[in-house]
């Protein structure tokens, strides 16, 4: 089988194309930028490709992958940027369907748990979809489009909807990277917002482990939760950090306010994909 990965070396995409690279699968890496580290496995191949300016034939020129996991997208530094319904939408609907007429068979897409909006509680695949961000409104756009597509072309399509994620390589301006450059600059106290909110925390590692699966798995599943299921508040989420990693800091929670178009408890209902995990052990 071969896998190819768009966003491959972004936040989640390295940690999924190192992941693959301990399977039996030929694996295609796609990104703008080279790889940092160099990989000796067989089967391997790194290209360098930019979404908006792409070759006529993307699947064949990315040697027709059996699956496609497409993580990029970009301008996640501000989910409410008029940028992502604008550009990212346009480009990634026209690559993605390019693709998709040209051949491809099956498709893993990163979705978001913003596209459930302001909804409360545990939230279900089947629940309706109410996003309020400018990102959570194209993600939910894309993914409506391509289940359209299905009527017209044969394609599996999972859409992995992502929720809270830490780990290496996260960007500088996410909670874990913000805490941890406070206590390596010996910052007095870590300001955070009250941290009364419940949210769902996954590791990266652990969210590339199960990301390969469901390609590997290759059904068309639809829209599936990539979550831990497991709802824990801010507050709880750091100080477990500082268990973790032995650190020591004196935190000032209510120095910021909590953002307007998230919703204060949410979490993920995770039975769609224990089930799936189930089959495929």
């Amino acid at each position: 089988m071969k896998i190819a990965v768009t966003g491959a070396t972004g936040f989640i995409g390295r940690h999924v194309v190192r992941e693959l690279n301990t399977r039996s699968v030929d694996v295609v890496s796609i990104g703008r930028q080279p790889l940092m580290q160099q990989t000796t496995k067989s089967g391997f191949r790194h290209v360098i490709l930019d979404l908006s300016n792409y070759p006529a034939n993307p699947y064949q020129y990315l040697g027709k992958p059996d699956v496609l996991i497409h993580l990029a997208w970009s301008g996640l530094g501000d989910f409410t940027s008029p940028r992502h319904t604008e550009q990212e939408l346009p480009l990634h609907e026209a690559f993605l369907s390019d693709m998709l007429r040209a051949g491809l068979p099956s498709l893993l897409v990163a979705g978001t748990c913003l596209e459930y909006g302001m909804q409360s509680g545990e939230l279900n695949e089947t629940a309706a979809t109410q996003p309020v961000t400018a990102y959570g409104i194209a993600k939910d756009t894309l993914r409506q489009r391509l289940q359209r597509l299905q009527k017209e072309h044969t394609f599996k399509l999972c859409w992995s909807r992502l929720f809270y994620l830490y780990g290496e390589g996260q960007a500088s301006n996410s909670l874990l990277p913000q805490l941890r450059q406070a206590v390596e600059s010996n910052a007095k106290v870590f300001n955070m917002s009250e941290g009364k909110q419940v949210r769902d925390y996954l590791p990266v590692e652990r969210l590339a482990a199960l990301i390969t699966t469901l390609a590997l798995t290759n059904e068309d599943t639809g829209i599936v939760n990539v979550c831990s299921g497991k709802p824990i508040s801010v507050m709880q989420q750091v100080q477990y950090w500082l268990d973790t990693y032995n650190w020591s800091m004196d935190l000032n929670p209510g120095y910021y306010p909590y953002p307007e178009y998230e919703p204060m408890t949410f979490w993920g209902d995770r039975s769609k994909l224990d089930k799936i995990l189930e089959r495929s052990s």
